[in-house]
This record gives structure tokens, C-alpha cells and sequence, in this order.
């Protein structure tokens, strides 16, 4: 059997999801072919995000992945979604059966299996969430069912973060909450696109980074963000999105084909693929 599966977002270009569902298909000896859909590039906007997917499935696609800035946008278009999704109200991943579209959430066990495997032993109670958008519900609903029982969620739209916080059970607040809410939290999970290669930046005040906090990523372009290293330096233990990306993209995988793809040499795989390009941007002597 043939797959061809999708990536659908905004400034896709350099995502290294292509390479690696592809190369995992070839281990598996899978026929499979992983295909960008820009909306940039296609000149959509958000909101007209079911445009692309009417595309995809006219041109037989399996199934495609929904990244930034459609999470949300996409559940409009959706027969039906899991009850992960319908919980989290947000969709990263979409299977093209039977004649419907059924939306998947695989960011909340990404995230979720990144963060015990990454980080393990950390303290789980006290957390505060910085992003109340699609990964961030995600982050939000896997931190409940890992055992947090104080969640914070801060948002510079205050309303979003008021609105994930009801679903959630949890305190919410802008920005400008954030020394007081970091004061006695265990933790930090950044889950804004500040830092991406198209947004750089730090996402809050650097003083803020107490040295007993963890800082927990979900940008992994590039892997290494200004968060991370900013909280590196001031001696908190650091998670980056790779973990989160590889995992998400393992349960997605199972659901385009029915396979289970081979999780460890996935993140190997990972590696390899941003070590090369660690490689290529280095200056040459």
C-alpha cells in the first residue's frame, strides 16, 4: 500500500517532519511520501485552512499533520474528532477513512512521554503554563494527567488563557503574573512561538528563571532557543521540543498506517537530522 501524508501550517519549510516519517517508513519498508502544505506558500490564510485539506484528500492523502497556526481552525472541518481532541479542542493530526476526516490530538501524549523521559524525577505539582493555544491546551491536559495539581496558565490573551483554565480546572493570569506565579511553581512549560526561527526572542523576563525551575520547551525550530539557553545559564534543568516532536509524530505515524514506528530509533534519527544542519550552518575554515 501507498501512503502520502501532509504537513499543514504556516512557515513550514524547514520542518523535519518529512524526514522523519519518511525514513521510518523505509525501515519498515513502508511506500510512504510526506508532503508540505503551506499556507504561506499557497497564500491561505488560517481560517480558510480547510481549503488545503479538501485538497489533500481529492488528491487521495492519507492523512496529514495540522501544526501552527491551525489547530483550532481545522476542527470546523472535521466529521469527527477523538475524544483526546474534543477534551483538548485542538487537532494536530487528521485521517482521511472511510469518506470522513477524523481529527487526532498526538501532542498531548508527545508531550506527556517527553516530559517523564526528558525530565525524569522532576517535580510535577507546581506548574505554570506560558501559552494557551493548541499546544499549550495539549501541555495543559497531559500536565493533569501526569499528577500536576497547581496549573497556571498565562497568556498575553487574557481571555484564551481564562478560557483553557476552566477546561482545565487550573489558575490563569497575563504575563505580568508571572513573578508571582513562578515564585512557588516546580516548573515552566513554554508553549508560545516565541523562540521559532520566524518569532526569536525570550518569551518573559530573564530574571525570572529561578535556578530550582525546570524549563520544559515545545519549540523545536531551532532546537535550541534563547529560553533554553537563557535558563541553562542560570542553572535550571532544561527539556527541548525534540522530544515532544518525535513522540507526537510516533502516535501520528501508527495513525496513518496502522504501523508501529520504532520510537528510539526516531529520536536516533532526530538526532542525526539536527546535527546535520547544525553541521551545515556551521562556518566553514
Amino acid at each position: 500500500m501507498d501512503y502520502t501524508v501532509g504537513l499543514v501550517g504556516a512557515g513550514i519549510g524547514p520542518s523535519l517532519s518529512p524526514a522523519l516519517h519518511e525514513c521510518e517508513a523505509r525501515q519498515l519498508g513502508l511506500r510512504y511520501r510526506y508532503v508540505r502544505m503551506d499556507l504561506d506558500v499557497f497564500g491561505v490564510p488560517p481560517e480558510r485552512v480547510g481549503e488545503v485539506l479538501a485538497r489533500a484528500r481529492a488528491e487521495g492523502f492519507r492523512g496529514v499533520n495540522v501544526t501552527h497556526p491551525c489547530k483550532q481552525h481545522v476542527l470546523a472541518h472535521l466529521d469527527d474528532i477523538s475524544p483526546d481532541a474534543a477534551a483538548i479542542g485542538a487537532v494536530n493530526t487528521v485521517v482521511f477513512t472511510d469518506g470522513r476526516a477524523v481529527g487526532f490530538n498526538t501532542d498531548r501524549s508527545g508531550f506527556a512521554r517527553g516530559l517523564t523521559t526528558g525530565l525524569p524525577g522532576v517535580g510535577l505539582e507546581r506548574v505554570v503554563l506560558l501559552g494557551a493555544g493548541g499546544a499549550g491546551a495539549a501541555a495543559a491536559h497531559a500536565l493533569r494527567g501526569l499528577g500536576t495539581t497547581d496549573l497556571a496558565v498565562v497568556d498575553t490573551d487574557a481571555a484564551a488563557a481564562a478560557r483553557l483554565a476552566r477546561k482545565v480546572d487550573a489558575e490563569h493570569g497575563t504575563p505580568a503574573d508571572l513573578p508571582r506565579l513562578l515564585a512557588n511553581a516546580d516548573g515552566l512549560v513554554h508553549a508560545t512561538p516565541t523562540g521559532m526561527a520566524a518569532h526569536p526572542g525570550l518569551p518573559l523576563p530573564e530574571a525570572l528563571l529561578d535556578p530550582r525551575l525546570w524549563v520544559a520547551e515545545i519549540v523545536y525550530r531551532p532546537l535550541d532557543t534563547a529560553l533554553l539557553r537563557a535558563a541553562r545559564s542560570r542553572g535550571c534543568a532544561t527539556l527541548d521540543g525534540g522530544r515532544m516532536a518525535v513522540y507526537q509524530a510516533v502516535d501520528a505515524f501508527a495513525l496513518f498506517t496502522g504501523v508501529a514506528p520504532d520510537a528510539d530509533r526516531m529520536i536516533r534519527h532526530f538526532a542525526e537530522l539536527v546535527g546535520a544542519e547544525e553541521d551545515d550552518r556551521a562556518p566553514s575554515r
